[in-house]
């Protein structure tokens, strides 16, 4: 079985019911999921986006250039939250998702992977390894890199908090 990285957008009164009612946030984030998988590609800005399993090496090469938000593993609990797959979610304020918008700005794709190779993510133990041992290229890392930058801008746009979690 795989981890994917997975993100749900929620507008601040979401998110408030989220935190004090753990299992109805993961109810209504499938629902959200969903309903956005019957409506079909294109229909309005995502609210749930996945990173496939080019999460670890997102937070790698994120952390390597030191972005000051944690948009990957998310910064605040949910409390009493259980595992939504691999671990528990947690979240992303609307303030620290804006600082996030404002600083992917800054890191184009080509710089996010700028001097690393697939066996510079095998000797830090990046997951999915064996990926990276048979030289995936690192454009699977970057057209992720490039779908999940709109994702933050919309949230930052209207407002939202990010919840984040591996399923």
């Amino acid at each position: 079985m795989s981890m994917i990285g997975e993100y749900a957008r929620l507008a601040p009164a979401e998110l408030e019911r989220a935190v004090r009612d753990p299992d109805w946030a993961r109810k209504f984030i499938g629902e959200l999921a969903e309903a956005e998988l019957d409506a079909g590609p294109g229909a309005s800005p995502a609210r749930c986006h996945d990173t496939d399993k080019a999460w670890h090496a997102l937070d790698f090469l994120l952390r390597r250039l030191a972005f000051p938000v944690d948009v990957v593993i998310g910064e605040e609990e949910i409390p009493g939250a259980d595992d939504w797959g691999y671990v528990p979610p947690r979240y992303l304020t609307p303030e620290r998702v804006q600082v996030a918008a404002e600083a992917f700005t800054a890191i184009p794709p080509g710089a996010l992977v700028s001097g690393v190779t697939p066996a510079d993510l095998v000797q830090a133990d990046i997951y999915p390894v064996i990926v990276w041992e048979g030289g995936e290229s690192l454009e699977y890392v970057t057209s992720h890199y490039q779908a999940l930058v709109p994702f933050f801008q919309a949230a930052a746009r209207d407002g939202h908090a990010v919840v984040v979690w591996l399923d």
